[in-house]
């Protein structure tokens, strides 16, 4: 008989390093065991009403209702997912159609990324990805674990709280021709920080002379300006180079956090080839995707009533996040920026030691690196949010 040291030393799995914990996920466990009655949960990426729930959408609601009464089979859609959802979603991102655009559904926004990763590694293995700084924490993994390689990129000075945009262009004079830029379509996360529409332009020229290949994350349409507003600069920017890939999520315009329901898109001459490959990437990685949600965003678009009342839905969850960082802004001096900036997601010039006391002392939780989620707060607690952080905003 092995003894227990001698099967640890042959075990498979024993050259697997310990992984840090999610420290997200971590924040949700110290929240929900915080039994403090004044508590804020700036933390997590969902958008919360007035009571600090996150509904169901009421057009949603309607749509699974209808597919419990309607639905006549459980069986497999092909790698390609529900097709007429990708055509629905098509022209609420992209206004119109185009033979140089194809897509197919995804589970989630990560999905979208994962995938049209994967097909860069396919057709420039080793590519590199060039990732402004700060971004979503899973943009570099998402790419790394993909086998591409990653340079980051000043984007965001945390201490004028707006975008850098000569740092930005200064270090991406050092891409290469066949490099990969990562753009935040809207709604930036972790800022809320967006580009002019003249730097949008730059931005085009930028990856015209460069060969660089843009890479849009439109993970929140409508919940910056409104639909077309947020789709806007990616539209030009799709007009304005030939190829370019984007990857979407219904996550949060359509509250199906759960349902993980994405898509991801190419435009390219060569949508024969591209198609096939993403298929069968896709058959590859999780066969095919999940159809409920995917189900319940067709019949929303494919319905005039339900479009309605998902797009007036979507206007009231927008006005009360832009409402919020109205009130934000006016309540401290060193906030006022964040009137001018947009979605979910605001970045504080908060050390890790002033968000581990505003826990600590007010019950206040946010990300480590001091983004909050605007939607977190309400009219009622940001005097209180105001006290606790007011000391840290020097």
């Amino acid at each position: 008989m092995l003894t227990h040291d001698l099967v640890a030393d042959r075990s498979f799995f024993g050259g697997l390093a310990v992984q840090p914990a999610d420290a997200l996920l971590g924040l949700i466990g110290l929240y929900r065991a915080d039994d403090r009655p004044g508590k804020m949960d700036l933390g997590v990426g969902m958008f919360r009403d007035d009571l600090g729930r996150t509904p169901v959408m009421r057009a949603v609601k309607a749509a699974e209702a209808q597919l419990v009464e309607t639905q006549a089979t459980k069986s497999y859609l092909g790698a390609e997912g529900d097709v007429r959802f990708a055509e629905l979603l098509a022209e609420v991102a992209f206004g119109t159609g185009s033979d140089r655009l194809t897509g197919v559904q995804t589970p989630g926004g990560t999905g979208a990324l994962r995938l049209g990763a994967e097909l860069i590694a396919r057709s420039r293995p080793g590519a590199t990805v060039w990732i402004g700084t700060p971004t979503w924490p899973n943009h570099a993994p998402i790419f790394r674990d993909a086998g591409l390689a990653i340079q980051t990129h000043r984007f965001f000075d945390v201490a004028s709280a707006a975008i850098d945009f000569d740092a930005m262009v200064e270090d991406l004079g050092e891409a290469q021709a066949g490099d990969v830029l990562l753009l935040h379509g809207c709604c930036h996360n972790p800022t809320g920080a967006g580009f002019t529409g003249a730097q949008w332009w730059d931005i085009a020229r930028l990856c015209e002379s460069r060969g660089l290949l843009p890479f849009i994350d439109l993970a929140y349409q409508g919940l910056g300006d409104g639909l077309e507003a947020d789709a806007a600069a990616m539209r030009a920017l799709l007009k304005a180079l030939p190829e370019a890939v984007i990857a979407y999520s219904c996550d949060k315009n359509f509250g199906l956090y759960r349902e993980r329901v994405g898509a991801l898109w190419v435009q390219s001459a060569s949508t024969e080839p591209v198609r096939g490959n993403l298929l069968a990437l896709a058959r590859s990685i999780w066969s095919m995707p999940p159809d409920h949600g995917a189900a319940v965003v067709r019949l929303v678009l494919e319905d005039p009533a339900l479009r309605a009342d998902w797009a007036a839905e979507l206007d009231a969850m927008r006005a009360r996040i832009n409402g919020l960082r109205a009130a934000l802004a006016a309540s401290h001096p060193r906030l006022e920026t964040i009137a001018g900036q947009r979605g979910m997601f605001a970045l504080l010039p908060l050390g890790p030691d002033a968000v581990e006391a505003l826990r600590r002392e007010h019950g206040i939780y946010m990300a480590g690196n001091g983004r909050i989620n605007i939607a977190g707060l309400t009219l009622e607690n940001i005097p209180a949010f105001i006290v606790g952080v007011a000391p840290y905003l020097s």
